[in-house]
């Protein structure tokens, strides 16, 4: 049964396995994952090769309060999504929002085109985290970083780690039958 709805922004060139991990874990826990990319049924291909998917939902197509979650997985596909303003419009909704995001090696290029990084704490892949220290964020090298609604992790070898911090943010929120509204449990 679906616990509500998380949205993965995607593009070519994404880490096949940082995509993969995730998304599997957060649909086995009972959530429901719109892969959202530039146009509805776009074919996205893994940089590795090991993935091939669908696009569910094109960027024009979604809101951010629609979704209890934000996953934005590494590889080349955040450099491919940061060019497009709609992507990193929805991501400074999104974080309004202050609901889980969850961003793993190159996928906080998207936070950085955002500028929401300045005095921020997080971690990225270790070309990213020279970026991220120059536009004033708190980089620490280590699996998985946790501050405020962001988690963030560098690699592959951390996605275990990542995808359970990602579960756990996620379950502190609920979706109330009253309004609709999404908010942080208490």
């Amino acid at each position: 049964m679906a616990q509500g709805k998380v949205a993965c922004l995607l593009g070519d060139g994404f880490e096949d396995s940082e995509f993969r991990i995730p998304y599997d874990r957060v649909r086995k826990e009972g959530y429901q994952v719109d892969i959202i990319g530039p146009k509805t049924g776009v074919e996205l291909k893994g940089y590795r090769g090991k993935e091939k998917v669908k696009a569910d939902k094109g960027i024009d197509e979604v809101r951010p309060d629609d979704y209890l979650g934000l996953l934005i997985p590494g590889g080349y596909s955040p450099d491919h999504l940061r060019v497009d303003p709609r992507f990193v419009e929805f991501v400074k909704r999104f974080d309004a929002l202050k609901r889980p995001l969850a961003a793993v090696c190159h996928g906080p290029q998207l936070l950085l085109s955002a500028k929401l990084v300045r005095g921020r704490t997080l971690t990225a892949w270790p070309t990213v985290q020279v970026d991220l220290e120059l536009a004033g964020a708190n980089v620490k090298d280590e699996p998985v970083v946790i501050d405020q609604n962001w988690i963030t992790s560098r690699k592959p070898d951390d996605l275990e780690q990542f995808s359970e911090a990602f579960i756990q943010a996620l379950r502190k929120v609920e979706r109330t039958t009253a309004n609709g509204e999404v908010r942080a449990r208490v």
